[in-house]
């Protein structure tokens, strides 16, 4: 355990993809915890409380929660943009494993690891959460 320990103090790149990883892991618990059915997910829309509007992340839980049943369909009726940001987490979750698994077999190639996961990583997160950076770009400018 101490081993493990000091590789995580040493690489700091491996102890941010477990914490990458145990929040996506919380992230698909909360989903499959919490019933669409029930409606009774703890977090609320602040948008929505606040504007009367909804945003573009209203109904995420509820398209999460549904993805984790398998109602794919139905979860892209709670929200349109569900499917793409669940499969942005899926496909980080197993980044983070696949890399840190990698970066610790091969030591001679750590920072162009590092440097292609930071470039591909932004490029995922631009591609999914695009909606959402338009809406808040369009919000600022007017």
């Amino acid at each position: 355990m101490s081993d493990f320990r000091a590789t995580l103090t040493r690489e700091p790149y491996l102890l941010i993809n477990i914490i990458f990883t145990g929040v996506i892991l919380a992230i698909f618990i909360y989903s499959g915890i919490f019933s669409p059915e029930k409606d009774n997910y703890p977090v609320v829309c602040f948008h929505q409380k606040i504007t009367g509007m909804p945003c573009a992340s209203c109904g995420l839980s509820h398209s999460f929660s549904l993805i984790m049943r398998g109602r794919i369909s139905e979860a892209y009726q709670s929200n349109i943009y569900g499917i793409r940001i669940f499969l942005f987490f899926a496909l980080q979750m197993l980044l983070r494993v696949g890399f840190s698994l990698f970066y610790n077999k091969n030591e001679n190639t750590r920072s162009q690891l590092i440097t292609y996961d930071i470039i591909g990583s932004i490029a995922l997160f631009i591609i999914a959460f695009y909606p959402f950076i338009r809406q808040i770009v369009y919000g600022i400018l007017n």
